[in-house]
């Protein structure tokens, strides 16, 4: 449960987040997306804000891959056939994207999520730990496409992984016990979380 925080995020920042397992990351990236309400208090966006990247729960499995893209499309008010080809092309799931997204694996789906989330354009994206996205070169496809041609973006990134925080990230908190703890320095922040890790 998270506990009176606060946190301000403003265009262009990149916010890393650190917490152990269960201490509220992913709420809170649930929270800043609108997919979670909060009990108490209140959540202001002055910019358009993207569900979590390769988040794919939200899919319709009956649907095929292409109708999952025309229904976000109809809920973020976007020309569906304009994003077509990016979708088709960045995710190479060809004949598969007129499947039923059921059938497909956990990698592929993760696949279908990251290109339609690349096929809108969002002033803040949220990364809640992308790690099944294909093969070493399909994660560099995806590296490029959202930190070298969206590095202009907000960015608000959940991820253990400590070389991950340093490369992408201006500043980070730590969630600890449903409290925020700020830090303007990464590896003050690393060295928190890790000192809090030892001893908990």
């Amino acid at each position: 449960m998270l506990d009176h925080i606060n946190l301000v995020i403003k265009p262009g920042e990149k916010v890393g987040i650190l917490g152990r397992n269960g201490s509220g990351k992913s709420t809170l990236v649930r929270l800043i997306s609108g997919a979670e309400q909060p009990t108490s208090g209140s959540v202001e966006r002055s910019m358009s804000v993207s569900w979590p990247l390769a988040f794919f729960a939200g899919f319709q499995g009956t649907l095929t891959g292409l109708d999952n893209l025309r229904l976000v499309c109809r809920i973020y008010g976007v020309d569906f056939k304009s994003r077509v080809p990016f979708v088709q092309e960045f995710s190479e799931l060809g004949k598969y994207l007129k499947e039923p997204v059921k059938t497909y694996s956990a990698g592929m789906r993760s696949r279908l999520a990251f290109a339609i989330s690349m096929s809108i354009e969002f002033d803040c994206f949220l990364i809640d730990e992308i790690t099944s996205v294909g093969d070493s070169r399909f994660y560099e496809k995806c590296n490029d496409e959202l930190f070298g041609k969206r590095g202009d973006r907000a960015m608000v990134i959940v991820s253990h992984q400590s070389d991950f925080i340093r490369e992408h990230c201006d500043h980070a908190v730590v969630l600890v016990a449903g409290k925020l703890h700020s830090f303007d320095k990464i590896d003050d922040a690393m060295l928190f979380y890790h000192e809090h890790l030892a001893v908990v």
